[in-house]
């Protein structure tokens, strides 16, 4: 087999960790055999790897923050509903590049069941590509066409649970005692009551359970999400050994990042509510230390939405920093920044923000508006008290507001597995359309939908960090009830916010006249700021700060020497600052420029307009 010296230094280097790492998971006497699985697989798949992706991975080895530069920005999407198919993407690549995207994430499109199919995260073959989107040639010409473009392609790696039709499922309900220990089977209800006794519901509507009976395993499987999604168990180290080879074969394509879909829920623990625990940290860092002696450019992102007590550790906390996944969902920014637009009250976001560390210098947090998935209100008791208010009836508003039943309400969400005990729910509905684009009655009120939007992606762009764009919001495209038609849709009102890409609002991206137009150029102004601004860097530190004006979130950068500080309007009405609370930063006519509105000046206060940001950086 093919190697090379860098191969061999990376492995020496790393091969103690990985064994390890392995002993704390499958213990001392099985971590040899298990790391030595583990350096053949990675010794194969770099035998085989092309030789432009062997010189991509020496560019990344020699610029290690490529994804955490101030220039880089993502967009998300479905390869069906932005281009058709995978060649149908690969056309749209000008478009992606005239936004200003260095990052395609695409959802999931390894061939999964028949539906009903989760959306696709019901995988019934990590090795192939849906007939309909095209073939792994597809795949392969794909990736190396974006790459082309500068773009690096991230796809979804289910990790948890594969379909119920996956060869694996297959195997272990044909009778192979092998596969069946690839999956947690219990005979009778006696360990699955007990778990059940902790275990929290995900879908409680249409899922209920976490176990199903099969007949043809003649016993109770574990499935988290659905029936059809059979749990995985990672107590087997063959599990993480054909992972770590399906990682790398997709990484012998072209695709530079994994999401790894619902990690938290890969180890099962009795007593707890299976999520979070120890051993998937150290599983996720096997699979990057494989991936970094086998394919070092390749990047892990963690698809966890958790708590934000729970969050930081899938970058790393402690010995385990930097060491986990290289990106991690910032879910508690977009919850905090869809609940300022409700509550027009930045004192709960500030103190959140400001209780989570700093990532290791060596990740980032992927920084988002919206995403393919509900909003789950995250707002946890120790936080809301501490600004005097309630987390359960902040929720519950939230939840209201959103789905447009609060008085005053501009929202047109929906409310997702609403919860009849408590009136809990999660939220639905597309950026635009929980900004009140869609329930704009007249020039005023969708001008006010219009800022909504780009207040929101500011902070998410300023924060630092990798922002992601999900289709369609630099368009302002609506909520979708296309979906209800299609019987494997119906019932999750998730489709509403993945609507089809509206090619022709698409058009009028150039005709500032237009909704699409005045908000293409918006998030153009705000990438251009990004990259000039290299106090977004990653590596520099983020503070929220307080404004001294409740009504006003404030965002402190700093990084080599550089600061930026952003502040935003989060009411409909203008909002003065004092110009002491800005940190010493010079108020100049520059600091509108991003928002596209002039700055208001007086002798000693700023006045911001409705929703209006202001970019305010060291001169």
């Amino acid at each position: 087999m093919r190697s090379d010296t860098g191969f061999e230094q990376r492995l020496a280097a790393l091969e103690p960790d990985l064994r390890d790492t392995v002993s704390r998971v499958y213990g001392a006497d099985a971590a040899s055999e298990v790391t030595r699985s583990l350096v053949a697989v990675a010794r194969a798949a770099h035998a085989a790897r092309p030789a432009e992706l062997r010189a991509l991975d020496e560019r990344r080895l020699r610029e290690p923050d490529w994804f955490q530069r101030s220039s880089m920005v993502g967009y998300a999407a479905y390869a069906d509903r932005f281009a058709g198919t995978l060649r149908g993407v690969g056309e749209r690549g000008a478009y992606l590049r005239e936004l200003g995207v260095g990052y395609l994430h695409l959802m999931p499109l390894l061939t999964p069941r028949p539906a009903p199919n989760d959306g696709g995260y019901a995988v019934m073959d990590y090795r192939s590509v849906r007939p309909d989107l095209g073939t792994v040639d597809d795949l392969r010409d794909l990736a190396t066409t974006l790459r082309g473009e500068g773009i690096s392609l991230c796809l979804d790696l289910v990790l948890n649970h594969v379909a119920r039709e996956h060869e694996w499922a297959l195997a272990a309900r044909a009778g192979d005692p092998d596969r069946r220990a690839f999956f947690h089977v219990h005979p009778d209800r006696e360990v699955p009551d007990a778990y059940e006794a902790t275990l929290p519901e995900v879908f409680p509507d249409f899922a209920p359970g976490s176990f199903t009976w099969d007949d043809e395993l003649s016993g109770w499987v574990w499935t988290t999400f659905n029936d059809y999604q059979w749990d995985l168990d990672w107590s087997n180290p063959a599990v993480l050994r054909e992972f770590a080879d399906i990682i790398l074969s997709l990484a012998n394509l072209g695709v530079e990042v994994f999401r790894l879909d619902a990690i938290a829920f890969i180890w099962k623990r009795l007593g707890t509510d299976c999520q979070n625990q120890p051993e998937v940290h150290d599983l996720t860092r096997a699979l990057r230390t494989v991936a970094r002696i086998a394919a070092p450019a390749v990047l892990f992102k963690a698809e966890a939405i958790v708590g934000p007590a729970d969050l930081p550790a899938y970058l790393g906390v402690g010995e385990q920093a930097g060491r986990v996944s290289d990106l991690a969902y910032h879910n508690g920014l977009m919850v905090q920044v869809w609940s300022m637009l409700a509550s027009r009250d930045a004192r709960l976001a500030t103190y959140a923000l400001q209780q989570l560390p700093q990532p290791p210098s060596t990740t980032a947090w992927i920084t988002y508006v919206r995403c393919h998935d509900d909003i789950g209100w995250a707002i946890t008791p120790e936080d809301a008290s501490r600004v005097g208010e309630d987390a359960y009836l902040h929720r519950r508003f939230l939840a209201d507001w959103f789905a447009g039943d609060f008085p005053g309400s501009f929202s047109r969400g929906a409310r997702f597995q609403p919860d009849p005990a408590t009136g809990e729910a999660r939220t639905s509905g597309t950026c635009a359309s929980l900004a009140g684009l869609d329930s704009a009655p007249g020039v005023v009120a969708v001008e006010l939908a219009f800022r909504r939007v780009l207040l929101l992606y500011a902070i998410a762009f300023a924060h630092g960090g990798l922002p992601l764009i999900y289709m369609g919001d630099e368009l302002g495209l609506l909520n979708d009830a296309s979906y209800l038609a299609e019987p494997d849709k119906a019932d999750d009102n998730r489709w509403m916010h993945r609507p089809l890409m509206d090619w022709d609002a698409a058009e009028l991206r150039h005709n500032s006249a237009t909704v699409p137009g005045r908000l293409f150029a918006g998030l153009q102004r705000l990438v251009a700021a990004r990259r000039a601004t290299r106090a977004i860097h990653v590596q520099g530190e983020v503070e929220p700060i307080w404004t001294g004006n409740d009504h006003v979130f404030g965002l402190c950068r700093a990084q080599a020497g550089e600061r930026l500080l952003v502040i935003g309007n989060f009411t409909a009405e203008p909002q003065p600052v004092a110009l002491d609370a800005l940190r010493g930063f010079p108020l100049t006519d520059a600091a509108g420029d991003v928002d596209g509105r002039p700055v208001e000046r007086h002798a000693d206060v700023v006045v911001l307009a409705p929703y209006q940001h202001l970019w305010l950086a060291d001169e």
